[in-house]
């Protein structure tokens, strides 16, 4: 049968951009859907603006540490919306760029929501068009939870780049990076911050000293973390907006007023309106869906159900990034969206390993990891697991007159002396880790740090020189 396209990608995100220029680069005729602005999720409203926005916060720390290093004192001012007209403009100046890349490797782009009509047919707008093989890259989307005030009058990571002035007062829901990296930002960049989680503690999945370790700081730097809450409603006042929680321990009820809520309790994939009734793809559900919120009919843990080459129930329908609910990380949509392309179209079959894969929360003290945190260690190796830490004051502190800390530990299997994993709070820990990762995924020893030389004074020499 004769089809208008050999691919047909239903998503512009890292993923879908990257696997459509890869099987293009192979030859294959390749069309590719966006509703939105091109580049997804990490180019429009995720990591590439948030980075942006946490260089900037960083500012208000330089300037009072140069204090310390001899510099006369400065009372600084903050242009909020400067900084967020600058970010709108790199987004969309990145955006063209992804177009332009798309143009360059003979990718059709057609704006508009697609949807299946079959296995094989796509509609976008009023176009109909047939295709060999469909590969959905749609990504996720931040969720809000169903109570009262929460739709009308919070934002999600999507909005919070756009605020036309900066909340003064500001309160984030949520216990995972995103919650955790704004509450950071806000705070740096002078607002007032209170931040809400469930549990305890933030991050996790995170070692626990990683968690442990950023709340601290975190809380020395200002922000109110408060533990063990739920948020059952969200009102609009005189004043600003009024956030009821409730201390699930003391079982008390307590109000305080911001001037804007962030919803970061989850995202998730963008699966409604895509048709997939039309065809035998099939939807997985993850454990604990009925204690979620729902999104478009859909639970926040439901994802399409892919195997190791990203194939779906449906044979010629595959499934790449965050809407398969694998690892949500960028690197790895593209990484899934290239073995695919690979294999599929440039006869190399090959599976994209999601082991050892390494991450970063770009809080205020910064976090990093890469393999198996210690729990996870123990629950697997047991007693075979040692330890190596060491957690002190930088040298970068030592005129600042801050109580900051950095913490670097690895988790190591005594029976074959391998690196299982590697962890770190401290500036510039996602830089450093990412050298790290390279030593884990090689199956680097114990004995394989020790020998290596350090480069001092540096933060990251500690991981070779740990005792």
């Amino acid at each position: 049968m004769s089809y208008d396209y050999d691919l047909f990608v239903i998503g512009a995100g890292s993923g879908g951009l990257a696997a459509s220029k890869r099987a293009a680069s192979y030859g294959a005729k390749v069309a590719i859907a966006e509703r939105d602005l091109v580049g997804g999720t990490c180019v429009i409203r995720g990591c590439v603006p948030k980075k942006l926005m946490v260089y900037a916060s960083k500012f208000a720390h330089y300037y009072e540490d140069a204090v310390g290093y001899g510099w006369s004192e400065v009372q600084p001012s903050f242009d909020w919306q400067k900084l967020v007209t600058r970010v709108d403009n790199e987004v969309k100046r990145l955006s063209k760029l992804h177009i332009s890349l798309l143009e360059k490797a003979g990718v059709e782009l057609i704006p508009g929501d697609a949807s299946l009509l079959d296995p094989h047919t796509i509609k976008v707008g009023d176009r109909k068009v047939t295709a060999d093989k469909i590969l959905i890259a749609v990504g996720g989307e931040a969720i809000k939870p169903d109570i009262p005030g929460a739709k009308e009058y919070t934002i999600t990571s999507r909005e919070i780049f756009l605020l036309p002035e900066q909340p003064k007062r500001f309160a984030a829901i949520g216990a995972g990076y995103i919650a955790v990296e704004f509450s950071c930002i806000m705070n740096a960049l002078g607002s007032e911050v209170t931040q809400f989680i469930r549990g305890d503690r933030f991050l996790r999945g995170f070692d626990e000293e990683i968690r442990s370790n950023v709340q601290d700081a975190m809380i020395q730097h200002g922000i109110n973390v408060v533990p063990n809450s739920y948020v059952p409603k969200i009102e609009k006042v005189s004043d600003g907006l009024e956030v009821t929680y409730l201390d699930k321990e003391k079982n008390t009820e307590s109000k305080i007023i911001v001037d804007a809520v962030l919803f970061a309790i989850g995202r998730a994939p963008n699966l409604a309106f895509l048709g997939l009734e039309n065809t035998n793809v099939e939807i997985v559900q993850c454990e604990d869906n009925q204690s979620l919120p729902n999104l478009h009919g859909y639970t926040t843990n439901c994802a399409i159900k892919v195997d190791e080459y990203s194939r779906t129930t449906e044979a010629n329908i595959f499934a790449v990034g965050d809407c398969t609910n694998r690892i949500n990380l960028t690197p790895v949509a593209i990484n899934e969206g290239r073995a695919f392309a690979d294999t599929e179209f440039g006869d190399n079959p090959r599976v994209f390993s999601h082991e050892t894969v390494a991450s970063a929360v770009f809080s205020q003290p910064e976090a990093a990891t890469v393999g198996l945190n210690e729990s996870e260690a123990k629950e697997k190796y047991g007693d075979a697991i040692k330890i190596y830490r060491a957690r002190f004051r930088p040298m970068y502190h030592s005129f600042t007159g801050k109580d900051e800390k950095v913490l670097v530990k690895l988790v190591v299997d005594s029976n074959t002396d391998k690196v299982l994993g590697a962890h770190i709070v401290g500036e510039n820990a996602a830089e450093i880790i990412q050298g790290v990762a390279i030593a884990l995924k090689m199956g680097a020893t114990k004995k394989d740090f020790d020998a290596t030389v350090g480069i001092h004074p540096s933060t990251a020499e500690e991981f070779v020189t740990l005792r």
